[in-house]
């Protein structure tokens, strides 16, 4: 069996992202992306619930991220889940779940 990790979102973005230079020649974004679900709740009353991701972008990913996405834009991505394990000020272990991009695709016209 050939297991992957692969995930596909589309979602608006909700700040600019933050780029950052890396050496002399490489860059990362962090993207902050929404997605939504909608459904009924008991009462029939429609609801939104809304799930925060964070995407890593490096290389052209990240240029493309710096030039042209915005806050609110629709784009879409692909890539892998990772995780990062962390030791936070008062010494507890803690795991923070990312995205890191191997593709964008900007959506919703301009």
């Amino acid at each position: 069996m050939n297991l992957k990790n692969n995930i596909q979102l589309i979602g608006n973005v909700g700040e600019l992202p933050t780029v950052t230079s890396v050496g002399e020649s490489s860059k990362v974004a962090r993207i902050s992306l929404a997605t939504n679900r909608s459904y009924k709740d008991a009462e029939g009353n429609k609801q939104t619930a809304t799930q925060w991701h964070t995407v890593e972008a490096w290389g052209h990913l990240a240029e493309l991220a710096e030039n042209y996405i915005d806050k609110g834009k629709e784009i879409a991505i692909g890539g892998e889940l990772q995780y990062n394990t962390y030791e936070d000020s008062e010494g507890v272990k803690r795991t923070k779940a990312f995205i890191r991009a191997s593709e964008i695709q900007l959506l919703g016209g301009k």
